[in-house]
């Protein structure tokens, strides 16, 4: 393997783009394709987006959904097809167009041509495809570009065709007449899911107006209370609910007479008696009551027309009262004026009252731009909306105004212009999705959704109350609709392919568009001269509800391939495609095939700015996309999408230090324990002068605890990954792996690090390695789909590790085994142990936080030991797990000498019991009170007893499990001094910690403190794992003078200046000792002594030196320390004999010896039996190794200490 950068100088979104480079050199999509043909296809339907504006958030949250998706399904054995799709019709594209060259109605574009407005919609439907494309790859999505489909392609309007015709065949196509939400912006209706997707919070007024009813004996006028003036010079009835009380009432200021729903006389001012005074200083006593009448009494009364434009009508039926349950008391004046071309209700009550007839022309003086027209001659031209303040001012002046106001309600938008729909009869083409909703409710119940609730509640409340489909449009760009009818409409002929139009019409067709075939007619069979295609177009959502026929062009094509694999193993999308995309697929599959569409689906929800709001591009309120991307890297954002509430369909505010912390959280603690592994490899194959080959390494034969454990863990990742992919939690996997990673870094390399660096031999150590590769080799296998960058990055190195004919990429690895997986249908037999050696370490770790928290409660240094920790359970197997192979661990990570088990709780804590109040107190009452104090009051004896059965009898009353809490506190053994021990327990376990210090201890935590530093120093350095140094010591001026030898060394001044204290000076005089003292430990955790500064060569290469201070003032004792490349010793006294005392020839072979190669020199010895040959001025001298010099600084030390013993 080759060694990696340090974390902080490890750039992901620049290693992100070398993988990128990667996967284009080897064309790894398609190689991966290649690789599972002839595997059971997994398909996968990918809801076409418009390349008309660029992606947002929304769009990378549901493309990283499916590539992790799709990713995880090739690796699970499957031949995963992932095509791109693009919806290139409707009002999108053509609002772009009408903005662009200033066309605001359908005249406009006649004039034009139909030709020329349609090819500048071509124009731009692709225009930001490359932009797409680039952010789609930058984000590690797999999916194929080249192969797209796109709904103005021929071959996917002929399947919409076919769709249609199939549809039409069936009978559940029609043509009608109906009130529809209105876009006056685009010109065209929109069906009631696309009404639903943009609602605002907007003020409209609210007026109550007067209609005179004809030979009324009061000259009573009905009032009729509307937020739509605009809609009042097309009234033609007024309706009332026939079972409601209405009352006349006289105005005794002004005389007039008014007809209201009783319970709603309140909306006419004055109507009501007030508690103030009146004009005239008489109280109000609001409206005098004339009579009571039932609503049904009112219904055929005729009445005076507020304006004069429909007022021939009358005499055809209309200006009349009639009745209808719809009409409420919540709100209003319990009576509604009805305009039949503005109101669904309206229209349905019209019809039914003989107000309008069926088919012929309804009163609409409303046209395609929303202004109106004739007859309204005195408003035309003017827009609905901005009609309203002058006709309020027009009814004020006729005496007709009873109230004006204002409300602030919930209004419908275009969700494409963001201007207010309004609701208009228009004829349209509609699908009778109501004929089937029987079956579409049974379809949804047969799919799977994550999260569950939107199918559930949301989809079937949605399919539930369902209405016919308006699929038609009065617009230009589009699939056209392919019926041909005669002049009078009774001859029709759908056409559902283009051989069948090119029979029928006798010409060669191209292209489906409307400029290219609406000239083309079908001779009539009837006599009728010619058929012409109607003018409509499909609504885009018809077309994207075709997708999975249309990408296929089905069933011109891929037949087979098609039905065999219908219905789709998944779609994902967002929240608000329930009403659009979800939807329109789930009705063509039922209605073509009585199947849903899809078999799985995710349903992600909305993503917002970090105020909560909707990002906008002009408030600026979000961080572009690609910047977060070339900030943190697209894995960090992949992760922190997934793990966030979105993924359950909730909103997301997203916050770009949420991407930050996923990478400091997640992937730096995951690179550093890859990085350790790397480094320990190349020190492992540089000592042992072999190759490290992890596959020849007979995991399964692990007899450490932490191999096991790890081996374990990884296992169970693995396991619970399936699980959860398999039922499509993606949002589960983050928390699971972060804690993975955990206990990756924090427990296994961690307390392995003398393991993993060789310090136990070889064996163990190539042990440890080959399975922390394992481990990182697993998890990189799992996490691909996840992380598709980090994971590969990583297995390029690793797999240098390999046997050759290794996969090229790790996305061409099979997703591992997993033990067990009930839920996917895989159960193996789980390792032997698993569970138990999990529940061991996890057992461990409890006992270390609480000892830790000890630790850290009483300001006790780790690096300081203590003497004894004594673990408190009444579980034998729990302390057996803790004394027996996990010791070395617990007392090593706690720095505690003895590690004592103690399985009698009373020893070291009282028992008592507190009340589940909870619990008790509704079951027990008023005997509550009672029960508590004899619980309170419960022996150390009684309360085992129930800790054993559960049951007990207190105050009278039979408790079981759960009743009573019990609580250990801590007692203190009889002599000790609070100082001296302290505890700390989760309420199961209790960990006793004996804080007495002494001398060894000291010592121990001295030498402890003296390695950190020096750790440290090595770090600053710049020095790796296989970086062979010499440690030595130079004490600071007043220790230095106590030294043995009486060396003068170069002396470091106290760092305050002063001369240090006398007991500074002894503790100083001591350190040497203590490292002495304490060899093994800082041999074990260096690899070396640490020496005094007068054992090192003074020809040494020094690489680093730093002075350090330990202890508080008054008690502090300074040091340096140095750090240099391994030199010769030369034992001066030793050479000067070896070479006859001749001082002048010692001088020459003691520079030979200096200037030689260390290693080289450390060879020629061996091969010569321990001696070196050393010629100086032709004068051989012959030195003996370990005698006249020493390979090191550390071997003269020995050597002179054993001399000195």
């Amino acid at each position: 393997m080759q060694d990696v950068k340090e974390g902080k100088d490890y750039c992901f979104p620049a290693e992100e783009t070398a993988i990128l480079q990667f996967w284009d050199e080897i064309d790894a999509f398609k190689e991966q394709l290649r690789q599972s043909e002839g595997k059971p296809e997994y398909i996968f339907y990918d809801g076409p987006p418009f390349a008309t504006g660029l992606p947002h958030y929304g769009h990378l949250l549901a493309g990283t959904l499916k590539d992790i998706v799709t990713r995880y399904a090739s690796a699970s054995g499957r031949h995963v097809t992932r095509r791109f799709g693009w919806d290139c019709h409707g009002l999108p594209v053509e609002y772009e167009i009408d903005k662009k060259l200033g066309i605001k109605a359908k005249s406009d574009v006649l004039e034009m041509g139909i030709d020329k407005y349609n090819e500048e919609c071509r124009s731009i439907v692709m225009r930001y495809s490359k932009e797409w494309e680039n952010i789609v790859h930058r984000l590690g999505r797999w999916i194929d570009f080249e192969n797209d489909y796109k709904t103005l392609d021929p071959g996917f309007m002929e399947s919409v065709w076919w769709v249609f015709k199939q549809l039409f065949d069936k009978g559940l196509v029609y043509r009608g007449f109906k009130v529809m939400p209105y876009s006056t912006a685009c010109s065209t209706p929109l069906s009631n899911f696309e009404a639903g997707q943009n609602y605002k919070d907007v003020s409209d007024p609210a007026v109550v107006v007067s209609f005179p009813l004809d030979g009324d004996e009061d000259g009573a006028h009905l009032c009729a209370w509307t937020t739509t003036p605009w809609t009042l010079p097309s009234n033609l009835a007024l309706c009332v609910n026939a079972e409601f009380e209405y009352v006349k009432a006289r105005d005794p200021a002004t005389g007039k007479v008014y007809i209201v729903a009783g319970s709603r006389l309140g909306e006419i001012p004055g109507a009501l008696p007030k508690k103030g005074k009146g004009k005239k200083g008489e109280e109000s006593k609001g409206f005098e009551i004339l009579c009571k009448m039932p609503g049904k009494d009112l219904v055929g009364r005729t009445y005076e027309p507020l304006f004069p434009y429909y007022a021939d009508l009358k005499q055809q039926g209309a200006f009349k009262v009639v009745a209808d349950p719809y009409v409420t008391s919540d709100s209003g004046t319990g009576v509604v004026h009805q305009a039949p071309a503005f109101g669904e209700d309206d229209y349905r009550v019209c019809l039914a009252n003989g107000v309008i007839a069926r088919g012929e022309g309804i009163p609409c003086p409303v046209d395609e731009s929303g202004r109106f027209a004739d007859p309204v001659s005195d408003f035309k031209g003017v827009h609905v909306k901005d009609a309203d303040k002058e006709l309020v001012a027009r009814i004020k002046a006729m005496g007709r105004l009873v109230d004006n106001g204002a409300i602030m309600h919930s209004y419908p938008f275009c969700w494409r212009s963001d201007t207010p729909l309004i609701y208009k009869a228009v004829p349209s083409w509609f699908v009778r999705v109501e004929d089937i909703k029987d079956r579409l409710l049974a379809n949804n119940a047969v799919t799977y959704w994550v999260p569950s609730y939107v199918k559930e509640k949301r989809f079937h409340n949605w399919l539930e109350n369902a209405r016919d489909w308006a699929i038609s449009r009065s617009r230009f760009w589009g699939t056209p609709i392919p019926i041909w009818a005669s002049d009078d409409g009774e001859e029709v002929v759908v056409v559902g392919s283009v051989q069948e139009l090119e029979a029928l019409t006798g010409h060669k067709v191209t292209d489906l568009h409307r400029h290219f075939i609406d000239h083309l007619t079908i001779p009539s069979r009837q006599g009728k001269g010619v058929l012409r295609r109607v003018e409509d177009v499909f609504d885009c959502w018809f077309e994207s509800g075709s997708m999975p026929y249309g990408q296929l062009h089905y069933p011109f094509e891929n037949k087979e391939l098609f039905e065999a694999n219908f219905p789709a193993d998944f779609v994902a999308e967002g929240l608000d495609q329930t009403r659009g995309w979800f939807y329109t697929l789930m009705v063509l599959s039922t209605a073509l095939f009585d199947k849903p569409a899809f078999k799985n689906l995710v349903c992600n929800g909305l993503v917002l700015a970090a105020d909560g709001k909707k990002m906008s591009k002009r408030l600026k309120n979000y961080p572009d996309p690609l910047e977060v991307v070339n900030k943190y890297g697209a894995d960090a954002l992949r992760l922190y999408l997934i793990n966030s509430p979105v993924v359950r369909a909730e909103t997301l505010k997203f916050k770009e230090e949420g991407v930050f912390a996923v990478l400091k959280d997640v992937f730096l603690p995951w690179y550093n324990a890859y990085r350790f592994l790397v480094q320990n490899v190349l020190r492992w194959e540089a000592e042992e002068g072999a190759r490290f080959v992890p596959t020849e390494v007979d995991l399964g034969g692990a007899s450490n605890v932490l191999d096991r454990w790890i081996a374990a863990a990884s296992r169970s990742l693995t396991a619970f990954v399936k699980e959860e992919m398999e039922a499509y939690r993606l949002y589960t996997v983050v928390p699971y792996l972060v804690k993975f990673i955990d206990s990756l870094t924090n427990i296994y390399v961690r307390f392995n690090r003398k393991r993993l660096k060789g310090r136990n031999g070889r064996e163990d150590s190539l042990m440890a390695l080959a399975t922390l590769f394992d481990v990182l080799l697993t998890v990189c296998k799992v996490m691909s789909p996840f992380t598709p960058f980090f994971t590969e990055a990583m297995y390029q190195n690793l797999r240098r590790a390999l046997p050759e004919g290794a996969p090229e990429s790790v996305h061409f690895f099979d997703f591992p085994k997993a033990s067990s997986c009930e839920a996917c249908g895989e159960v193996e037999a789980a390792h032997a142990g698993d569970a138990q050696v999990q529940g061991s370490v996890e057992r461990m770790m409890r006992v270390i936080e609480l000892a830790r928290t000890i630790r850290e409660r009483r300001n006790k240094s780790f690096k300081m030991p203590v003497r004894e920790l004594v673990v408190v359970h009444t579980d034998e197997a729990f302390l057996a797990d803790l004394t027996g192979e996990l010791r070395e661990y617990v007392t090593e990570e706690m720095n505690v000498r003895l590690l004592t088990p103690c399985n009698d709780p009373q020893q070291y804590c009282t028992l008592r019991a507190e009340p589940e109040w909870q619990v008790l107190g509704k079951r027990l009452g008023k005997q509550m009170g009672a029960v508590a104090a004899a619980a309170r009051a419960l022996s150390a004896e009684q309360l085992l007893a129930y800790e054993a059965s559960g049951q007990l009898s207190v105050g009278g009353v039979e408790l079981g499990p759960g009743d009573l809490k019990i609580l250990r506190d801590f007692k203190a053994p009889e002599g000790s001094s609070p100082d001296d021990i302290d505890a700390n327990g989760d309420g199961e376990v209790l960990v006793v910690m004996d804080l007495q210090p002494d001398q060894e201890l000291l010592a121990a935590g001295a030498a402890r403190e003296v390695v950190n530093r020096v750790q440290r120093l090595r770090k600053k350095a710049g020095l790796v794992a296989t970086d062979t140094v010499e440690v030595f010591i130079r004490l600071g001026p007043q220790q230095e003078q106590q030294q043995p030898n009486g060396q003068q060394q170069k002396q470091l001044q106290p760092a305050n200046g002063q001369q240090q204290q006398q007991q500074g000076s002894e503790s100083g005089t001591s350190l040497e000792a203590v490292l002495k003292s304490q060899t093994a430990y800082v041999r074990e955790s260096l690899g070396c002594a640490i020496l005094p500064a007068r054992y090192q060569p003074p020809h040494a290469v020094v690489i680093a030196r730093e002075a350090q201070s330990m202890g508080s003032e008054g008690d502090k004792v300074e040091f340096e320390v140095v750090l240099t490349r391994p030199a010769v010793a030369i034992s001066l006294e030793q050479l000067l004999q070896a070479c006859g005392s001749d001082a002048e020839l010692a001088e020459g072979v003691s520079a030979y010896l200096r200037c030689r190669d260390l290693s080289r020199l450390q060879q020629e010895a061996a091969a010569a039996g321990g001696t070196v040959v050393a010629t100086v001025d032709g004068k051989k001298v012959s030195l003996a190794a370990g005698n006249a010099f020493f390979f090191s600084a550390v071997e003269a030390a020995t050597a002179e200490n054993g001399k000195q013993h």
